[in-house]
């Protein structure tokens, strides 16, 4: 049974806004000028900085609503939005990259969402390109049965999507929106991730708590990605995306869909050795898999406390996984 009836909805959700920061130079500014001009304001606006020396944090100007959680060491994206997550008191919480720059409707747009479809605790937004808007960063995330996870649509263009809000496995936290209520349900964001495919495990573990996940095409971004990591393709996003893939099957994949579709994910880890020595980053994906399975006895415990919460089924689960053969 789904936790809908738990959510108690209002004709006009409160929200506030969560940035995390890191070294994110003038994107910050910008994200915080586009976020000015939202026709629907935010209750309140908090920025995380994870120790940041590029003086990005100096070129906030003073605003009523906007808070500054300054960090005395990097802590990463996952817990970063935990810290601002335990001070917000609306209904939701939206999530923005500092290097995303919404449209003046896209709080709107979220929040018109939310009363749509009330059975749903997160919702993503449509990512253009920020050089290339007419090309789209994703609309959502894509989970594989064999653990592959990927942004749905990334590339394409942007023109050919449709405008209907569709079921998505879970939205890009780079932009999107969260019913509070449940993420404090299920923990918020692991901090043992950092960064990376954390969106996708949250999403995970709402899914399996009873909620469902939504795009809104009508909710615009503009994203630029992986500004301050060094790309998507960089040892850092490798390593942190690559051990995290791991994780994320172990902790989640419920009941004998673990088993079932473990040879895939065995193989899926073994392939991408081979591809990523290829080319090589060898040591860097051998060190991800290696701190992946250290971490393994950690994230079963973290499994057991996940499954005996479960409320969806797996017929739920599986219907909504990609199960193509090639991507």
């Amino acid at each position: 049974m789904a936790k809908s009836e738990n959510i108690g909805f209002t004709a006009s959700p409160s929200v506030s806004v969560i940035i995390v920061n890191w070294n994110s130079g003038e994107h910050l500014a910008n994200c915080l000028n586009h976020l000015a001009l939202q026709s629907v304001r935010p209750e309140h606006i908090w920025v995380v900085d994870n120790a940041s020396s590029d003086g990005s944090v100096a070129e906030i100007k003073a605003q009523d609503n906007l808070s500054v959680l300054a960090m005395d060491i990097n802590l990463g994206f996952a817990e970063g939005n935990n810290c601002a997550l335990s001070l917000c008191t609306t209904e939701y919480v939206a999530l923005l990259n500092p290097d995303a720059f919404p449209e003046p409707d896209w709080l709107e747009k979220l929040l018109a969402a939310v009363v749509l479809h009330p059975d749903a605790a997160a919702f993503g937004s449509r990512q253009l390109c920020a050089n290339r808007p007419e090309l789209l960063d994703g609309m959502g995330d894509v989970y594989h049965i064999s653990g592959l996870v990927w942004r749905d649509g990334h590339g394409q263009q942007a023109s050919t999507v449709s405008s209907t809000p569709c079921e998505i496995f879970s939205p890009c936290a780079a932009a999107a929106l969260y019913q509070r209520e449940a993420l404090l349900e299920v923990g918020g964001f692991d901090k043992n991730y950092f960064c990376y495919v954390e969106d996708v495990d949250l999403g995970f573990r709402l899914r399996l708590a009873g909620y469902k996940a939504m795009v809104v095409p009508d909710a615009v971004v503009r994203h630029v990605g992986s500004a301050t990591t060094g790309g998507q393709h960089s040892d850092f996003s490798v390593y942190h995306g690559h051990r995290n893939l791991v994780w994320t099957y172990v902790k989640n994949m419920p009941g004998f869909l673990f088993w079932v579709f473990l040879p895939f994910h065995l193989l899926l880890n073994v392939v991408s050795l081979f591809l990523f020595s290829a080319k090589g980053q060898a040591g860097v994906i051998f060190r991800a898999k290696w701190d992946a399975i250290r971490g393994i006895p950690l994230m079963w415990r973290k499994r057991r406390a996940i499954q005996a919460g479960r409320v969806a089924t797996y017929g739920g689960i599986l219907s909504i996984m990609n199960k193509r053969l090639f991507r």
